[in-house]
């Protein structure tokens, strides 16, 4: 009997969604996936330093008189450097207080300043009036039960893998505008299965929040293939769409340097001019009334014929 219990048992992902959900109350879907997803980010990231944090003060083997303080020591295994009052063991022991929305705001800000490269990607929305200390705390708790286990990587697949759940049903609970930011898991190794990106420049010139990329390198290495072998190209023109891929992106461990946020759309400002890839794959708009054809009257991708300016199809 308790055998056919366990088996019965809903994935993590699955009870995770329906507490979080829960806890959702008044908060609109569009703004609470920013929440939820934020969180999961800063487990992942402090989850990846205390790992290394832990080898450092050790100071076994490689890590011999190495200093635990030293953000270049984490640079070098391309570990995110998080400050004290950011680590996840100080955001709970904080997590009852009334102030907890301040203290997650200060942490996104002061992981932003010691790591470029995640500059203005983090949200900042968790001291907000329609978010009350009660439920965040709650949140915290939750997202602190994700990943079990000290082992960084088996952390990394479980956040990972939660991450890229929650994005899904946030888009299937925004219906239509979750379109903007998430593809189908389904749709999207389709296109990768048929393209088979084992080697070379992978281009999304929509890329929405990386899931493209994600299943591109999760592609390379199901084929035995060398992840470094494929390197990642895209532009997206919604910033909190941007500001998902980086977060999802980094939580895989992808260098996302040359995803890059432009505001008019690769249609009209190309990140990539002069870049030569060896697969573009994408999902790109439809139905498109607004898409700028009188802009474009002239351009030279029109060989086949010009779309009709009240449809981009």
């Amino acid at each position: 009997m308790a055998k056919a219990k366990q088996q019965k048992e809903e994935p993590i992902e699955k009870q995770l969604w329906k507490a979080a959900d829960k806890l959702r109350k008044n908060i609109d879907a569009a703004e609470y996936k920013h929440i939820v997803l934020g969180l999961i980010f800063l487990k992942y990231i402090s989850d990846a330093f205390e790992e290394l944090h832990s080898k450092l003060i050790a100071g076994e083997g490689e890590y011999a008189g190495a200093d635990p303080e030293d953000k270049d020591e984490y640079k070098a295994e391309n570990v995110f450097f998080v400050p004290t009052a950011a680590r996840w063991s100080f955001l709970v022991s904080e997590a009852k207080q009334p102030t907890i929305g301040k203290t997650v705001d200060e942490a996104m800000d002061t992981i932003e300043q010691e790591n470029p490269s995640l500059r203005d990607v983090l949200p900042k929305v968790f001291a907000r009036g329609n978010l009350d200390p009660t439920t965040l705390g709650g949140l915290i708790d939750l997202v602190g039960n994700i990943a079990l286990g000290d082992a960084a990587a088996r952390s990394a697949d479980i956040l990972g893998h939660v991450f890229e759940y929650f994005l899904g049903e946030f888009a299937l609970t925004e219906g239509k505008k979750g379109g903007q930011f998430y593809t189908p898991r389904c749709v999207v190794n389709l296109l990768v299965e048929m393209l088979q990106p084992y080697k070379g420049r992978v281009l999304d010139p929509c890329c929405g929040s990386g899931g493209m990329f994600v299943q591109s390198e999760k592609f390379v290495e199901n084929h035995q293939g060398r992840v470094n072998d494929i390197s990642i190209y895209g532009q997206e023109s919604n910033l909190t769409t941007w500001r998902l891929a980086k977060m999802n992106l980094a939580i895989r461990g992808i260098d996302s340097s040359q995803v890059r946020w432009n505001n008019e759309g690769s249609f009209l400002n190309d990140s990539h001019k002069d870049l030569k890839a060896d697969f573009v794959i994408a999902n790109p708009p439809f139905n498109d009334s607004d898409w700028s054809g009188d802009q474009l009257r002239g351009d030279g991708r029109w060989q086949y014929g010009t779309p009709p300016p009240g449809n981009a199809n």
